[in-house]
Formats: structure tokens, sequence, C-alpha cells
């Protein structure tokens, strides 16, 4: 038979046991201790992912609101607002020219809050564009497009087009009047392209007018294609932030 001594020893034992598995899953999450030395908070800074985004350094007057007033942060937000939106909508939406006008009709009439959560994509959208494209603005203004900033300049430039991208592949997708008639004025102005005009045109709609092939090619660009590159740039973008000493210029 066990004794009161085994117990408080099992006991002890299933303690020192607890503590040190606690300990571990502990380490695994966080590699330091709290904080509260200048060794510590710059360990803890320097192995976090989203403290570590910004160099250690940086220029006084990058420091001011007013010198980027924050575009680049508030174009990636708009870019989540746009991905989390986007999702809820691919629930109800279907690619389809019998059922995409309907699909959108049904989203401002019958869906609840289905209206507020198509404003919130359509509006975030105009947002990104008017917000990369300050941004770019003020990177211009402020030179901060010079060495060693120049390949991150380029790479900004490609957010923008993608950007313009995301926006234009999207109007097509609610098959109303609108939609039709932009998408084709974009698609005749790639046919014009020397050499491989209508091949870009053949390629842009599937076939020589716009159906439902262009509508699924349109959708396939719009929600996988378009958002995967741009997060891939975004991803190298904020790393050569980081590699190139956050914001330069004046």
């Amino acid at each position: 038979m066990a004794t009161n001594k085994d117990s408080q020893k099992f006991v002890q034992n299933f303690l020192k046991g607890t503590e040190e598995f606690g300990s571990r899953v502990w380490k695994s999450i966080f590699r330091h201790s709290w904080p509260d030395s200048a060794r510590t908070r710059s360990l803890a800074t320097m192995s976090n992912v989203f403290l570590h985004l910004h160099p250690t350094t940086i220029r006084r007057a990058s420091l001011k609101v007013t010198y980027t007033f924050c575009l680049g942060g508030l174009s990636f937000f708009f870019f989540l607002v746009l991905t989390v939106s986007g999702v809820l909508l691919m629930f109800y939406y279907v690619p389809s020219v019998t059922q995409a006008y309907q699909n959108i009709k049904d989203l401002e009439t019958v869906v609840f809050a289905g209206q507020f959560l198509r404003n919130m994509h359509r509006w975030s959208a105009h947002a990104m564009v008017i917000t990369v494209f300050l941004h770019m603005c003020r990177v211009f203004y402020t030179r901060a497009y010079r060495p060693p900033r120049e390949f991150n300049w380029i790479v900004g430039v490609l957010l923008l087009v993608v950007t313009f991208l995301l926006s234009f592949s999207g109007y097509l997708l609610p098959w109303d009047q609108l939609a039709f008639w932009a998408v084709t004025v974009g698609t005749n102005i790639a046919k014009v392209t020397p050499f491989l005009g209508p091949e870009a045109q053949f390629l842009l709609i599937g076939g020589y007018e716009i159906g439902q092939n262009a509508l699924i090619r349109f959708y396939t660009l719009h929600v996988i294609a378009l958002p995967l590159i741009a997060a891939v740039l975004m991803a190298v973008h904020f790393w050569r932030v980081r590699k190139d000493g956050f914001s330069g210029g004046l």
C-alpha cells in the first residue's frame, strides 16, 4: 500500500514534471526571458518577426508621421481587408455568366450584411489603389529610391502594377454593363500591342469575344494569381525595407 510519503513524492514529481513541461513549451514559443534588460530587449526584438520588421537604427526624420503618412502600412492594411472580404464574398459568388449578376444582386438585397460586405471590398480596393499611388509619389518626392534602395523601388513599381491589375481584373466579375464595357475597352487596348496584340487579347479573354471563358480567366487572376504575386512582392518589399534601413531620402 502507498504511504503518505509516497503520495507526497508522487505529487512533487508530478508538479516538477508539469513545471518543466510548461517551461519547455514557454521556451519553444518565447526564445528569450522577459525583456528586463538591454540585452534581453535586443534579443526579443531581433527574434520577433513583427518587431524585427523595422531596422535597429533609422533616421530621425523618418520617425515623423508626416514623413511617410503611414501610406505603406495603410496599403498593406487595405490588402488584408480585401483578402478577408474577398474570401467571404467567394462563399456567395459563382463565376458564371448566367449567375454572376444575380449573385451580386442577392448580396445587395437578400444576404444579411451582403451589401456592406461588397461595399467594404469595393471601397477598400479603391482606397488601396489611392494609397499605393500616393506611397509611390511620397517615395519619389523624398528621393527614397536612391541607393541602396533602387531594387526596392523596382519592387514597389511592380506592386503598383499588380494593384492596378487586381482592380481591373475585379471589374468583370459583377457581369453588369459597366463591367462588360470596361473590360471590352481594356482588352481592346491590349489588342493594339505591337506584334503580339491579337494573341494578348485572345489570351486574356480566352476567345474572340468576352464571355464565359473571359469571366473564368479574370476570376482566376483576381482570386489566385494576382494576390499570390502581390503577397510575394510585399514580402520581398518588407524584407528590403528591413535590410535597406527603413525609409531614406532627403
